[in-house]
């Protein structure tokens, strides 16, 4: 996605970008084990067949995902047209009272020596504030050139799409952003950490989400780094132009997250 300009004629511009963003593409969360498949199948398309950096767990259903996904709230963008999903987004809630590893974040579990920020570590922050951002992922059909930002996983330049519709590919990034932030907002954290390659927190700095470096760079499928933002930072920073979806995606998966929430309360009753 571009920078954001001041003039109006831009403005304008990309404020009927965003209007046809939300109306061809919808959020969803992944309820059902039908859903979270779906999810899983994209994670191996992009994560074991294209980068190579997963073994599948299920090869022979072509599936990729780990054990930090029981601890995870599943979040997609589905193209309404064709009924694709057009990238995915994890966020994981740690469970103190769960063995290790899942009463920590996933970069706790392989990175843990290069978080070196003095005070911006899970170790000195409330358990129940933070949460991580992963395998934060864009369907490789739905992928365009973002000029000199491409990260691993978001960049080529497919036909099965018209030009109108491919010009607002870019904003798919900052959508699963923002719907892994709202998310986190409406479970009541305000504290986020994110493993990830160097050029994507300046491709979400484009957006006005400017993100915090809180540990060294360690090769972990590519050299990547932890990175924090809170939500004063996020809501602050956020390019008033990007209220509209923010708020878009808040009304799309609120009631969601209240069925998600019936659905574990069902399972843990019954």
């Amino acid at each position: 996605m571009k920078p954001f300009l001041a003039s109006s004629k831009d403005s304008k511009e990309f404020s009927s970008l965003l209007e046809q963003f939300m109306n061809e593409f919808i959020f969803k969360l992944a309820i059902s084990a039908q859903e979270k498949e779906r999810i899983y199948r994209l994670r191996y398309d992009i994560y074991c067949e294209e980068l190579g950096y997963e073994e599948p767990r299920d090869p022979s259903k072509k599936l990729e995902w780990d054990i930090h996904d029981q601890n995870s709230i599943h979040c997609f963008i589905e193209h309404r047209r064709t009924g694709l999903i057009a990238g995915c987004v994890r966020l994981v809630i740690p469970n103190p009272s769960s063995p290790p590893p899942l009463n920590q974040l996933p970069l706790q579990s392989y990175g843990y020596q290069s978080l070196t920020h003095p005070t911006l570590h899970p170790d000195h922050l409330p358990p129940e504030s933070y949460y991580e951002i992963s395998r934060l992922a864009v369907n490789r059909i739905f992928r365009s050139k973002i000029q000199d930002n491409d990260v691993p996983g978001v960049s080529g330049n497919p036909a099965v799409f018209t030009p109108q519709e491919k010009q607002i590919f870019p904003l798919l990034v900052s959508g699963l952003f923002l719907a892994g932030y709202a998310l986190g907002r409406m479970t009541g954290k305000i504290q986020v950490f994110a493993m990830m390659e160097p050029r994507l927190p300046r491709l979400l700095a484009m957006s006005g989400f400017h993100f915090t470096k809180v540990g060294e760079t360690i090769d972990f499928h590519g050299r990547r780094s932890a990175y924090y933002i809170d939500s004063q930072q996020a809501e602050k920073g956020m390019h008033a132009a990007l209220m509209p979806l923010y708020l878009h995606i808040r009304h799309e998966l609120s009631p969601q997250l209240k069925d998600l929430s019936m659905t574990e309360a069902s399972v843990y009753c019954s």
